[in-house]
């Protein structure tokens, strides 16, 4: 590549050091369609022959089918995904390929390919995001009547339908496909045409190639275009936020699966045993995934870093933005299709959630909604309905229990009606608000998502 100015080859151990053949030969498919489209552009300039143009996209074409098939040998000594394919078209086609790289650089070419690779893996991982929200949406459709114990601190707060928890996520999802979103319009910008920093005096037709390549935008400053990796930041970002929510999503279902909550089953097909206590039944599945998280916060640190003290323009630095990329998109793909699979495999312990929710302490606080509603301000509720708790643990009783006398000798506003707040079905259908767990709001909520899921 720069023979002309060295008079001696690069040492073995650089060559080592420096390849990323090794992991950006994934490019190829995205690294093909750029040079297909600069061709074009060269060919309009008038710097390429209409022969010479289909020439290299033939030859590009051929070399990329070689590669997919698995039939195509990388050559470390070219370092990288670039000069492989240009090597390769040189010895087919001769000195048309040897054309190809006329007014680029590998620093145009680079940000190119990886704009290219984002812009299609964002497609992909919203796909499967969507496909998460499907599988949560059915499993609260298919349990839409159970009801369990929501939780703060770990502890028991106030019930909840199991399908508005399963809810919550799908909105926290929802979050993360327009953060996918957000970032591709970053990511959808054309790079090419900004040479290795200041462009080139051979001036092509940047639009033809956004055209030919569907990018909606341009790059404005060939210095900023060969630099930014902003967008690969951003996107690092939502995925880590993902990962976070599968995260959490994760944590529920290990609880909800241990033998202490016993909420839901997880299938056979998505759990594991242990090779030494064969009673055992791991939900794996959600703890690789809470375990990936961390790979994920790391790629986008590790990003970060490496981007902080780089002066302008391009360094080599930015070689170490594939790894971390890739190995992000390839972990949160994996994690999605995973959890989405495995929640079509999880069955709710009825039961089980049944007498969970019996616990008439998860209506403490309609009890003080009830005496405010009798005109006793909050706070004063608050310590009411407090002491009135104390009792029933120190008597180890519940409050359907106690009789009206009981409940007046902590407050005379309570009636014969203060009973009736011990059906939780009840209890939950006066939860009416937007955004409330009421049965009728929990359907709607299913209704809303199901049609939006399914455009």
């Amino acid at each position: 590549m720069w023979k002309g100015r060295f008079q001696s080859d690069t040492a073995e151990l650089l060559k080592k050091y420096s390849e990323s053949i090794s992991f950006d030969w994934r490019l190829y498919r995205h690294d093909i369609a750029g040079s297909i489209a600069h061709s074009k552009a060269l060919a309009e300039a008038g710097l390429l022959t209409a022969d010479e143009q289909q020439k290299i996209e033939s030859g590009l074409t051929e070399i990329g089918g070689e590669i997919a098939r698995g039939e195509f040998s990388f050559n470390r000594d070219l370092e990288d995904i670039h000069m492989n394919i240009e090597s390769a078209l040189t010895e087919r086609i001769g000195a048309a390929g040897a054309k190809l790289h006329t007014a680029r650089s590998r620093n145009d070419q680079v940000a190119l390919d990886l704009r290219l690779y984002l812009r299609e893996e964002t497609d992909a991982m919203t796909n499967l995001v969507r496909d998460l929200q499907r599988a949560l949406v059915a499993l609260g459709e298919k349990f839409a009547h159970v009801i369990i114990p929501g939780y703060t601190h770990l502890q028991r707060a106030q019930p909840v339908f199991f399908a508005h928890h399963l809810l919550a996520y799908v909105e926290m999802l929802q979050r993360d496909a327009e953060r996918l979103a957000d970032a591709r319009k970053r990511i959808d910008v054309m790079p090419l045409g900004s040479g290795a920093i200041a462009g080139s005096t051979i001036n092509l037709n940047r639009e033809l190639v956004a055209n030919l390549l569907d990018f909606p935008a341009l790059t404005q400053n060939s210095m900023d275009a060969v630099s930014d990796r902003d967008f690969a930041c951003e996107l690092l970002a939502a995925i880590a936020i993902m990962g976070m929510h599968l995260s959490r999503l994760s944590e529920d279902v290990i609880l909800w699966a241990s033998s202490e909550f016993k909420f839901i089953t997880i299938g056979d097909a998505f759990t594991t045993g242990s090779s030494l206590m064969p009673q055992k039944k791991n939900p794996d599945v959600a703890e690789l995934t809470r375990g990936k998280t961390g790979r994920l916060y790391g790629n986008l640190l590790s990003l970060l870093t490496t981007m902080k003290g780089l002066p302008m323009t391009y360094n080599r630095d930015l070689q170490e933005d594939k790894e971390p990329v890739f190995d992000s998109v390839d972990t949160i793909k994996a994690a999605l299709e995973v959890v989405a699979a495995m929640f079509g495999e999880i069955e709710v312990n009825v039961p089980r959630a049944a007498d969970a929710v019996s616990d008439s302490m998860l209506l403490a606080t309609d009890l003080a909604d009830y005496l405010v509603k009798r005109d006793v301000p909050f706070r004063h509720a608050h310590e009411i309905i407090g002491k009135l708790v104390a009792h029933c643990v120190e008597a180890g009783i519940s409050f359907p229990e106690l009789n009206l006398a009981n409940f007046q000798i902590f407050s005379p506003q309570f009636g014969s009606d203060v009973f009736d707040l011990f059906d939780v079905r009840k209890a939950m259908n006066a939860r009416q608000a937007i955004g409330a767990p009421s049965e009728k709001n929990v359907a709607a909520q299913l209704q809303r998502w199901r049609e939006i899921l399914s455009r």
